[in-house]
């Protein structure tokens, strides 16, 4: 039996060991300063960095996390503290549908609804995409995590005569705090490597963009250019841009558990 377990383990774990060790051997080269401090050089020509990449990276998840945080968790909260009111179904069954939207369908229903109306690409409309995929994954997570909090915690607050949004808001959330930061971190770390809701969203752009009403680039946005590209110089930083990636959600991951187990 323990052999089935290690033989299966080992099955699910060798295609991510197979990937890195690949990533870590072709993109690693280049991964130096001016990866991170250029923009990319024209097509065909060596050097170049993807500067432009890395901050729309961390603009367009800044503004998911925004939505992520208020919707998500406030979705939570309801679930967990209102399990009897009479929009809770609705609430629910709201949330499970999006969660099995599929990213390139999310893409497309924020294109219809924020690009359009826009008329132009944007770095707000890949924000709302990401925010989008990330509220039923922060929601599930905050009302499990609120479960969690004994009941007789509640009923102390309440026998102090504190009204109960009071008592979610200075006793329950508090003491869940850590398990609905894990649940952020890792709601962030899936949605950073999502490319398809972004080619209907944020575009991309060569230059760097800190404007969330342009068109803005984005690390799976250039992996995807640089991956389809005909050029070797291309491949090399989609390889190493790939390899960024997987390093810094595998890193998340670790933060977010390391995070957990001390709570």
């Amino acid at each position: 039996m323990g052999v089935l377990i290690a033989l299966g383990t080992l099955l699910v774990v060798a295609p991510l060991i197979l990937i890195f060790g690949f990533l870590l051997i072709k993109g690693l080269g280049a991964l130096n300063l001016d990866f991170f401090l250029k923009n990319p050089a024209p097509e065909g020509e060596s050097g170049g960095g993807w500067a432009n990449a890395i901050s729309g990276s961390l603009v367009i998840l800044a503004m998911a996390a925004v939505l992520g945080v208020t919707v998500g968790v406030s979705g939570g909260i309801f679930l967990a503290e209102f399990p009897r009111h009479r929009l809770m179904p609705t609430i629910r069954m709201l949330s499970d549908v999006l969660s099995g939207i599929p990213a390139i369908v999310m893409g497309l229903v924020v294109y219809a609804l924020v690009v359009r109306p826009m008329g132009h690409f944007s770095a707000l409309a890949g924000g709302v995409a990401l925010g989008l995929l990330m509220v039923p994954i922060v929601v599930r997570t905050t009302e499990e995590v609120l479960k969690l909090v004994p009941l007789s915690v509640r009923e102390a607050g309440l026998a102090l005569g504190l009204p109960q949004w009071k008592v979610i808001l200075s006793i329950v959330l508090p003491a869940a705090s850590g398990g609905i930061i894990t649940g952020l971190m890792l709601a962030l770390a899936r949605v950073a490597g999502e490319a398809a809701p972004l080619l209907f969203t944020a575009f991309g752009s060569n230059l760097v963009n800190l404007n969330p009403l342009q068109p803005t680039s984005a690390l799976p946005l250039e992996i995807y250019k640089g991956a389809t590209s005909a050029y070797d110089e291309n491949q090399r930083l989609a390889q190493a841009g790939a390899l960024l990636l997987i390093t810094l959600i595998f890193v998340t991951s670790l933060l977010a558990r390391a995070a957990n187990r001390r709570r």
